[in-house]
Order: structure tokens, then sequence, then C-alpha cells
């Protein structure tokens, strides 16, 4: 029935006015955002889920990081322990030298004094071996007992990191004296031990380092994966939405056209009254 007095057409044009504008901005800020979800009311669950992925693949980023920094701990490490190895080895041949009979005690003297020299070298290199201020050979940093480096998204992901002691008095060398035959003799079957101990922990070190490698290329492997998971759930299809936009702006041009019209009918119902 025709009215004056409620402009039902009118009305009715503004609703799909304003139900057409919120698809047209809808559509606007997705595209603009890159992200199919722009609030909690297009899609609750997927922003859930994405969210909690999002916070994992964060974690697994420092989680590289991480590993990346434990590989460098144990290289410095593995350093060091090589200059020990190489001392160890020529500590072996002064001893060997001056077991010889063909060497007197005055010469042996003075090879004593070079092996005294090395043997407080390995201290220096044990305590002077750095990872952020910290002595990693010296058995006075938290590797000597084992510390743990988170390598994923869970607190129970972790690599531990452990470092043997490396001293002079560890090895068993700090007392060795070799200005005597006897004593030389004595050096050689200690120095032997003492280089297997330090080939034993570089070959620790190895190990270790190889698992941080390839808990690197895991977690690069599960960052990536993840990744492409929340670009499922969360981006939008530019192809799809463009598609709403167009839609919603052919809309929005009629329902605008509708309430222009509807708003000049109660004018024409007025024309009955002259």
């Amino acid at each position: 029935m025709p009215a004056i007095s409620t402009n039902t057409a009118a009305n009715s044009a503004v609703r799909y006015l304003n139900i057409n504008s919120a698809q047209e901005t809808s559509s606007l800020s997705k595209l603009s955002s890159g992200s199919r979800i722009t609030s909690a009311s297009d899609d609750a669950a997927g922003l859930a889920i994405s969210t909690r992925i999002s916070s994992d693949v964060t974690t697994l980023q420092q989680a590289a990081t991480n590993a990346s920094q434990a590989t460098a701990i144990l290289q410095t490490a593995d350093g060091g322990a090589s200059n020990i190895s190489d001392i160890l080895a020529r500590m072996k041949s002064l001893a060997s030298e001056s077991a010889s009979g063909t060497v007197t005690d005055a010469s042996r003297a003075y090879i004593n004094s070079e092996f005294t020299q090395l043997v407080s070298q390995i201290d220096s290199i044990s305590t002077g071996t750095r990872y952020s201020g910290q002595s990693l050979l010296d058995g006075t940093s938290t590797f000597a007992t084992g510390s743990n480096v988170l390598v994923g998204s869970s607190a129970t992901d972790t690599i531990q990191i452990k470092l043997d002691t490396l001293t002079s008095t560890a090895l068993g060398v700090g007392t060795l004296d070799v200005s005597t035959q006897a004593g030389a003799t004595t050096a050689l079957t200690t120095l032997d031990t003492a280089i297997d101990t330090v080939s034993k922990a570089r070959a620790n070190i190895g190990a270790q380092e190889s698992r941080f490698n390839f808990s690197s290329d895991s977690i690069s492997t599960q960052t990536q994966n993840l990744q492409s998971a929340n670009s499922a759930i969360k981006d939008v299809d530019i192809a799809a939405e463009q598609s709403k936009l167009s839609s919603a702006e052919v809309k929005m041009q009629a329902s605008v056209s509708a309430e222009s019209a509807a708003n000049q009918m109660p004018q024409y119902l007025l024309k009955l009254l002259g």
C-alpha cells in the first residue's frame, strides 16, 4: 500500500545499502591486509589455529637462532681443544727426546723448561677459550655439567651441550717433569692418555655439533611447513575476494539508485492530492 508517512521502500533500500557497504568494506579490508581473517567474526576457529601456528613459527625461528649459537659454541670449543691437542703432541715429542739416552741432563733441563711452559699454555687456552664471557674448557662454565638448548616449539625440545674439562690438571700433565730420563719415560705414558682424552673430547664436540646441524635442518623444514599451513588458513584468495568486491560495488551502486528512487516516491504520491 502506497503511503507518505512511512517510506517502506526507502527503509528496505537503506538496509540493503548498509549490507552491501559492509560487504564492500570487508572485502577492501581483506585485500589491503592480505589476510582472510581481519576480525574474529570472519573465522573464529581459523583465527585460533592461525594464532597458535604463528606463535609456533616465532618460537621455531628463535630455536633456529639457539641452534646456530650452540653450533658456534661447539666450534669455539673445538678450536681450543685442537690447539691443546697440538700442544700435547709437542710435549710428547719433547718427552720422547728427553727419554733418549743420547741426551744429557743439562739438555733435559732446557727441554723441561719448554715442557713446563707448554703445560702453562694448556691452562691459558682452556681458560681463554671463551664464548660470551664464559670459559668453555676449564670446567667453570655451565657447559661443564651440561646446559640444555631449546631447539623446538616445546619446552621439552632440547639438546644438551656438555664440554669436557681440558686443563693440565684434568689431563694429568700438570705435574709432569722431563728433566730426568725416568720422568720423561713416565710422561710419555701420561701424555698418550691425555692425547686420547682430548681426542675423545673433540669427538664428543663433533657429535653434538652434528646433532645441532641436523636440528637446524629440521627446524627450517618445520618452519616452512607451518608457514605454508598458516597461509592456507589466514591468507586471502586475491582473485576470489576481488570478485566479491566487484559484486559488492555493483550492489552498492544499485542500492544507492534504489534509495534515490524510493525517496522520490512520497513526492509522487503527494501529486495525487493535487
